[in-house]
This record gives structure tokens, sequence and C-alpha cells, in this order.
């Protein structure tokens, strides 16, 4: 079973919901899903326009902590699927939309942000991006969007603050455009998506093409040795260590 729930709506609209228990967090098999979601929407020209949105109390909670240790090839493995399934969310030349209707944290965050815009609840939730503070390093791509979304002022409080807000933060640190009422925020947001998806489709692509371009160029110029120096900052010891301290945190308040 996908992890990725795609629905129909009405105006062309194509919803893709997050939805892998309990906190959507993202795998190899969320990735995958969600890659394989996006090249279908973008295939399908009944589709104009996309909104990601993720299933329960969470929009996604990142990298999934939890997950076995991966030998040096299955790291190698995800941290490709990681960067493709980013550029392909964040190249989509149709609009996109993030509904954050709950936690957006680290990775999950960067999701919403590879999005042309976001909607978030006015409601009791955390937001941020805290890799720094669980000994985490950026890959290349999480880092472009993270850069081309926010003012260097918000990327920095965001990045080497490595703090969770209360959603009530997210629009002052540039995170979501608006917070709605959960009464109006699934219908606000579909409008939103309709409307973008019927500008001329072309004339679209071209300009967010030409957006993000920049930030796609610095992320394909990345050398092997680059990504291993990113890579090598999870297994210093002290990344670790706090690894493990996070581990044990969440552990004990799911129990």
């Amino acid at each position: 079973m996908s992890t990725v729930r795609v629905a129909p709506h009405d105006g062309g609209v194509c919803a893709l919901t997050l939805d892998r228990p309990p906190a959507n967090a993202e795998d190899e098999t969320l990735l995958g899903d969600l890659g394989a979601a996006l090249a279908a929407a973008e295939a399908d020209d009944a589709v104009r326009a996309v909104v990601l949105t993720g299933a329960g109390s969470f929009f996604s909670a990142g990298f999934d902590l939890a997950a076995p240790r991966r030998d040096d090839a299955e790291a190698a493995r995800i941290r490709s699927l990681f960067r493709d399934t980013h550029l392909a969310l964040l190249t989509f030349p149709k609009p996109t939309v993030a509904m954050l209707n709950g936690h957006a944290i680290a990775g999950g965050l960067v999701l919403a942000l590879a999005c042309d815009s976001r909607l978030g609840l006015d409601g009791d939730y955390r937001v941020g991006l805290n890799e720094v503070a669980i000994g985490a390093s950026y890959p290349r791509v999480a880092l472009e969007i993270v850069r081309l979304r926010l003012s260097h002022g918000q990327a920095s409080e965001l990045l080497l603050g490595a703090a969770l807000y209360p959603a009530s933060q997210a629009i002052r640190l540039g995170l979501v455009d608006e917070l709605l009422a959960a009464e109006g925020l699934e219908s606000t947001v579909l409008r939103r998506a309709a409307r973008l998806g019927g500008f001329p489709r072309e004339a679209y692509a071209h300009t967010k093409a030409a957006l993000v371009a920049e930030a796609v160029a610095r992320v394909l110029a990345e050398t092997p040795e680059e990504a291993a120096r990113a890579a090598a900052v999870w297994t210093a010891p002290e990344s670790r260590a706090a690894r493990a301290a996070q581990r044990a945190k969440l552990g004990a308040r799911r129990s």
C-alpha cells in the first residue's frame, strides 16, 4: 500500500497526502511513493495543480530516526532519493500548494518549503528545522530550498537556532503565507490551488523554472567530495549521541 494517498478535486487539483503513521517520516518508501505520485501528476493533463499535506497530526517529521542504521550503499541510496524527490517537487511545472495541518519538522518542513506556496492551520503544533540539534547535516538540496524561500535572517534563526516553534510563529518566520481556522483551511487551499492551476500552464511552468534555476544548478553542481563531507557529519560521535538522545526522547513520549 502506498504511503502517499492521491485524491482528485474540482478544478484539476490533485491532493497528495503523506500517510505513514505515526509521523509521516521520510524513508525510502515514502520518498519513492511521493516521487512516483509527482511523476504521475505531471504526466496527467487533467491535473492542473497539486496540494501536498499530511495525514493525522503531522505534516511530516522529516527523516525517520527510528529506521535501522543503513550501510554505506543504503545511505547513499536514500541521499540520492531524497535529492531527486525534492528536486522533482521544487521543479514541478504545475502549481504546488502545501497545506500544513500539523507538525512540520526538519525534512518535513523542507518538503513544505519546496512547494510554491504554503497555507497553515492556526492550531497547536510545532514547526522548525532542528537538524543541527540532532547532529544531522543538511543535504545540499534541503539547504538550497531553505535559502530560496527564506530571508538570510529567517534561515539563520531556523537552521542555527535549531528550535521548534509554535505554529503561531510560522508567518513571522516566513514558513507560511497565512494561518487559517480549521473549518476553512482545506477549502481555502483547494481554491488557491485551483486559481493557480487556471493560469496558462506554459507561462506558469516557464516562470517557475526561471525562479528556481539557480538553486537547482547549485544542487546539481555538488561534487562527490562535498556530499561526502556532509554525510560524514552524521557519523561524528557527538552527532550519533545527539540522535540517540532524540530517539530515546521520542520513545518515551510514545510509550
